[in-house]
């Protein structure tokens, strides 16, 4: 099989050095590679992917959205929303929001990833679940409960989780977190954004 990849390096390298089973091709925009219609598969993890036009392609596309869903784009059926922060692609299972088809599953068949698909909304399930805790640990900055190595330190010993909140935050882009925080927080008040974490986030 073989995948186009629409990235940057470090995400390019995340793919290639976890899946090492199918042929990778590395692009970073779809205009820069000229056997496109020889690939069986584009995954498209730059940050902006959502906004780039598919209409011309028949393979699928799985597309870096996290926070902008296919409702409120004009992506035909082919397009398929794929959660692509950094270190997600890593998992055993990815999340996805589409229509489901034949090389979608050759794909995930081929990684040896199982594929959720799930509802079309903003964040999925387990990026929102994290720009919470991401944003209830800047709360806490803010507040000047702890600084931000011990509010880590504390989650990784008290939950058992691999990464601390503001380790997460840097890995994935705080950028990212706001825009999903910012997505949630137009129909549940709860995802409210820290003003502290806006801050920081309009400074990058």
């Amino acid at each position: 099989m073989r995948i186009l990849v629409i990235s940057n390096e470090k995400g390019f390298v995340e793919l290639t050095e976890t899946y090492q089973n199918v042929n990778w091709i590395k692009a970073t925009s779809l205009k820069q590679t000229e056997d496109i219609d020889s690939v069986d598969v584009i995954i498209n993890l730059n940050e902006d992917a959502f906004f780039d036009d598919y209409h011309s392609f028949k393979m699928p596309v799985l597309i870096n959205s996290v926070s902008n869903t296919l409702k409120i784009g004009e992506h035909g059926a082919h397009v398929i929303r794929l959660n692509g922060w950094s270190g997600f692609l890593k998992r055993t299972t990815w999340e996805l929001s589409g229509e489901k088809n034949d090389t979608i599953k050759q794909l995930s068949d081929q990684l040896g990833v199982q594929f959720s698909f799930l509802p079309d909304e903003p964040g999925f399930l387990s990026a929102r679940v994290l720009a919470m805790i991401i944003n209830e640990a800047y709360f806490a900055k803010e507040e000047n409960v702890s600084s931000e190595n011990e509010i880590d330190i504390a989650l990784k010993l008290g939950t058992n989780y691999p990464k601390g909140p503001f380790e997460w935050a840097n890995e994935i882009g705080l950028k990212n977190v706001f825009d999903l925080l910012k997505t949630l927080s137009l129909t549940d008040v709860r995802y409210t954004v820290c003003k502290l974490l806006e801050k920081e986030a309009n400074k990058l």
